[in-house]
């Protein structure tokens, strides 16, 4: 058995106010996502208005306070007058970014109506890629004013008598993307972001700008890119865009788990980027960070490039539909974990995607909506995971893995919401072999007791879900001490932990 880990947790020990927007996804026009994803009018459980009431559920099962649309790649060359007025007499449009036709049955404003049926927001991307700052106005005077003016007046002509408020929009995706329509070097982005975010916030002052970083961590661009977007626009934007995507190519689970130390790294650099453009400017604003997109992307890759390859132009075709394994949901788990850690200055961050496209969630098309092996870690982390996260005194064990050292045994985050009287240990156990001792000292807690002990237990780090069943869900352990304040137990090897505790 590996070295005990101890853990000491104090209400004073604030890392900061866990924005719930940590808790947001994100869906484009791609794939299944939209079209038999969240809408199919022929479904045996479509309501009036088309949306698979099935996915209504399990999307509000995971309390998803924001949602990104549309896009992603998709928005680069995104015509959004295209998406409004009646459905007969809209454009039907290719997508360059994934080789689909796009139909456009489902624009802003449906979006807008779905996002209220599941008891989210929308965060809206903006096109700067093939457009630029007289669409990104018309686009907001559209969606969000009140007024006599024309695209105001012509929602109301289209059937929406009050504006959406959308409050939080992003400058286009992933602009230094060879791949992206409109690529744009970094002061030629920087530019058009920030007189687009600088205009949009004079027709409306109260939403919030999210400028593009790099598109990854790994891009020859990373960090001066960040840097010369940032010195361009610092003054008119809130948030700097992050995307990372986890892969098992080399079929090595314990190196898996321990790459999620990368996403830490990635956090610090960006963090210090911003922090370093703020003293260049002599500014008193902090710009935190929007991880917009994140998640376990590869199963699926090769399927996909063929699809778009040898069978363009079709309607919303099977792409990104990676199946996931209990080894993605730990992954997921621990990726949720790092955020928490850095609340700080993660403020948004959106798992990609939703339903269907590298998704939590499944459907067949002449059959049920289904929870993928991820969901479980998010819909605990959303359900527990309000108020505020608490630095943890800890003391692991480490170990080394084929690429990373020093990986600690046991990745863990407290989270303490006062209002509700509730105290919650997520923890992962990173070893893949052996179970690892784990003590909490929560003397500082006096008067809570042990509400439920929730846990992802498997010895098959492939076992997945699928339409006919889920062989990977959420267990009830009780194998556990709780004597003076301090809580005692054995976290099974590559397990994810949910331990909760409610003042009596």
């Amino acid at each position: 058995m590996a070295s005990k880990t101890r853990m000491i947790v104090e209400k004073d020990f604030k890392i900061a106010d866990i924005d719930n927007r940590i808790y947001g996804s994100f869906i484009e026009h791609l794939g299944r996502a939209v079209y038999e994803g969240i809408y199919q009018p022929e479904h045996d459980s479509a309501d009036e208005d088309g949306f698979r009431k099935d996915v209504i559920e399990l999307v509000k099962e995971l309390g998803v306070p924001v949602v990104r649309y549309p896009g992603g790649n998709f928005v680069s060359n995104y015509y959004w007058e295209d998406t409004v007025g009646p459905r007969d007499q809209r454009k039907k449009r290719l997508d360059l970014a994934w080789r689909t036709l796009e139909p456009n049955e489902i624009g802003i404003s449906e979006f807008s109506k779905w996002a209220k049926k599941v008891d989210s927001s929308v965060m809206m991307a903006v096109n700067l890629g093939t457009r630029g700052v007289p669409d990104a106005l018309n686009l907001l005077e559209y969606c969000n004013l009140d007024t006599d003016s024309y695209y105001s007046s012509l929602r109301r002509e289209h059937g929406d008598k009050e504006p959406y408020g959308i409050k939080l929009w992003c400058m286009g995706n992933e602009m230094d993307g060879p791949w992206q329509v409109g690529q744009k070097s970094a002061r030629e982005y920087g530019k058009v972001a920030r007189e687009a975010a600088k205009a949009m916030k004079m027709m409306d002052e109260t939403i919030e700008c999210v400028v593009c970083g790099s598109s990854a961590i790994g891009m020859p661009t990373f960090g001066q890119w960040e840097a010369d977007v940032l010195d361009e626009a610092y003054d008119y934007v809130d948030y700097v865009s992050l995307h990372q995507y986890f892969g098992n190519r080399d079929k090595d689970t314990a190196d898996f788990f321990a790459s999620l130390d990368d996403l830490e790294d990635f956090i610090k650099a960006v963090s210090a980027i911003c922090d370093y453009v703020k003293a260049k400017k002599h500014s008193k604003k902090t710009i935190n960070l929007s991880f917009d997109e994140w998640n376990c992307w590869y199963h699926a890759s090769e399927v996909d490039s063929e699809t778009m390859e040898k069978k363009p132009w079709g309607l919303h075709p099977h792409l990104l539909e990676d199946n996931y394994t209990y080894e993605d949901a730990i992954v997921n788990g621990i990726a949720l974990i790092k955020f928490l850690k850095h609340s700080d200055r993660v403020k948004i961050a959106c798992l990609a995607q939703l339903v269907n496209v590298i998704a939590p969630i499944m459907t067949e098309s002449d059959g049920p909506a289904w929870r993928q092996t991820i969901f479980y870690p998010f819909y605990h982390a959303s359900k527990y995971g309000r108020g505020a996260a608490l630095r943890p005194v800890m003391t692991t064990g480490t170990h080394k893995t084929a690429k990373h050292e020093d990986v600690t045994d046991v990745e863990a985050i407290p989270v303490y919401n006062e209002e509700k009287g509730q105290l919650t240990i997520f923890a992962v156990n990173r070893l893949t072999d052996e179970e690892v001792p784990f003590e909490a000292d929560l003397r500082g807690f006096e008067g809570y007791k042990v509400s439920t002990w929730q846990a992802l237990e498997s010895d098959d780090m492939l076992l997945s879900n699928s339409a006919e069943g889920e062989k990977v869900k959420p267990v009830t352990k009780s194998e556990y001490s709780f004597t003076d304040g301090t809580f005692s137990a054995s976290l099974k090897p590559a397990s994810w932990n949910v331990i909760v505790l409610e003042k009596a």
